[in-house]
Order: structure tokens, then sequence, then C-alpha cells
């Protein structure tokens, strides 16, 4: 890695990216059923879309798209355009909040605006740290259907992730087991439009990235937890938050499984590790 990937972050750096601030894109699309069919066949929901949205819906529609060359080493769009173009060479989809107030109407059309709200630095014990948060609200008839706070960090490669070694863990209370593959990854990657090469290019993944394998989707086990989120009195979900805190990857168990309060989950690791926290708020 270049000496400019690794250079520490100087503050009139962030100033300049902090000059994102506000800025803001919207996108329009009629929101197809066949493509959130394929959504909810990429994770395993019930097909029949008509009668049940899949976990996360909204995730189908509205994916960012470039041609090639408009792509980055990583296999993301290069930086910069709304987004600061921060240097620092792992990018990765942290946490989430959202707030469903309507289900979204199939097959007609919806607004989405997209609006940078913070960029945030840090020095932590892997080194520099960059937090842009992204505000994203979907409209349609004129009314807001889902507001949605996303957190992406950016940060140095620092050291090789170790291989994830399973342990001889209690059983999971309640728990699915959830086993995703190189085919799992591979055909969430298909369906969000996500080329980011640590899910499905091996030699990458471990030689560029320093990961011991192909890395499991934050969105993809976000969805797996709200799947499990449910209320069982049959109240709907009106909140939905989840943070990751550890990677997860291809061909190793992944337990999901209720936290300690209502509504919270986790997906925890072979070792023990909770890899993403979340919670579920339900209607009043």
């Amino acid at each position: 890695m270049s000496d400019h990937h690794s250079a520490p972050i100087a503050p009139d750096e962030i100033e300049s990216w902090r000059g994102h601030l506000g800025r803001s894109e919207s996108r329009r699309q009629k929101l197809d059923i066949e493509v959130l069919r394929r959504f909810a066949a990429a994770q395993g929901a019930d097909l029949d879309v008509e009668r049940q949205a899949p976990p996360l819906a909204h995730w189908a529609f509205f994916l960012e798209t470039v041609g090639p060359e408009a792509i980055g080493p990583d296999g993301h769009p290069r930086r910069g355009g709304l987004l600061p173009p921060v240097r620092l060479p792992r990018r990765m989809f942290a946490s989430a909040v959202m707030t469903f107030s309507e289900p979204l109407t199939l097959d007609a059309e919806a607004e989405l605006t997209v609006t940078v709200a913070d960029v945030r630095h840090r020095s932590g014990r892997t080194g520099d740290l960059v937090f842009v948060e992204v505000d994203r609200r979907i409209v349609q008839a004129g009314r807001d259907r889902l507001t949605e706070r996303q957190t992406i960090v950016y940060r140095s490669l620092g050291e090789a992730t170790a291989a994830v070694i399973p342990t001889d863990l209690p059983p999971h209370r309640n728990a699915e087991v959830w086993t995703p593959g190189p085919v799992d990854l591979m055909r969430f990657s298909a369906v969000t439009f996500n080329a980011h090469r640590i899910h499905y290019d091996f030699p990458y993944a471990t030689q560029e990235e320093g990961y011991p394998g192909l890395v499991v989707h934050g969105p993809f086990t976000a969805a797996r937890l709200f799947a499990i989120s449910g209320d069982p009195g049959g109240r709907p979900i009106r909140r939905f938050e989840f943070r990751a805190m550890a990677p997860l990857f291809a061909s190793q168990p992944i337990y999901l499984a209720p936290g300690g309060e209502p509504g919270e989950t986790q997906a925890i690791r072979c070792d023990g590790a909770v890899a993403m926290a979340a919670r579920a708020g339900f209607e009043a």
C-alpha cells in the first residue's frame, strides 16, 4: 500500500471531507416486483413478495450504478462524488438505524434522497478511522415511507485478521444456525449490485485485505437478524438498528440468536464472538 494511504490523516483533510456535509442527491425508481423477488431468493426469504415483503426490502432498490471505468481497485465505485474521497483503503458498512413509517407499494414509483449528514475522525488502536454518516429517505405518493441513517467506516489496512477457530460452544438457546457459502455471498452481491471483492475474490480478500476468507456482507447478516426479530404478539417492526462488531466468514456456522431484551438479536461467530447486534422496536 502506498505512503499516501498509510500517512496519518491531517486536520485539513478532515475539513475538506467535511465540506461534503449537506450534499444530497435523489433517485427515482419503479419498485419492480421481480427485482424484489430476486432479493428475497438471495437471502432465503419467502418468494411470495406480493404477500410478504422480505426483510429490509428497501435495500433491493435504488442501487448505485456506475460503469466499469468508475470502479476502484476494491470493486467499490471510485471515491469522490457525493461522499467525501476518504483515502483510507478499507471501507465497511458499520451500522444503521431505520424507521418504517408505511410499507412500500410495489410496482409503483418511489424516490430516494441521500444526504451526507456527518464526517468524523478518530484514532483507534488500529490507526485512523473516519466515519461518514449518510441519511436516506424514501418517499412514495408524497409520503415518507422509510428513513435510514447509515454509518460507513473507513480505516487503514492494519494487521491481518486472524483466522476464526471454532470452539465447543454451549448450545445457543433458540438460535438458528446459518452457514452461508460462496454461492450465497455471490447471489447477495448480485442482487445488491455490490462488487466489493472481499465477498467473492478469495485471493484479494486474503492477500490484499488480510482476511482469512471471504467476508459475509453486513447487510446480509442484518437482514437475517431482522427476519428473527418479529414481535410474538404480531406487532409490525417500526424501528430497526444494527451494529457490526466483528467480521463473519463464508462456510463457517453463524448463530442467529435472541439477545437479552425483547427485540434484541445477535449474530454470534463460531468462536463465540458477537459479530453483529441488532434491536427492533414495535408499533405501540
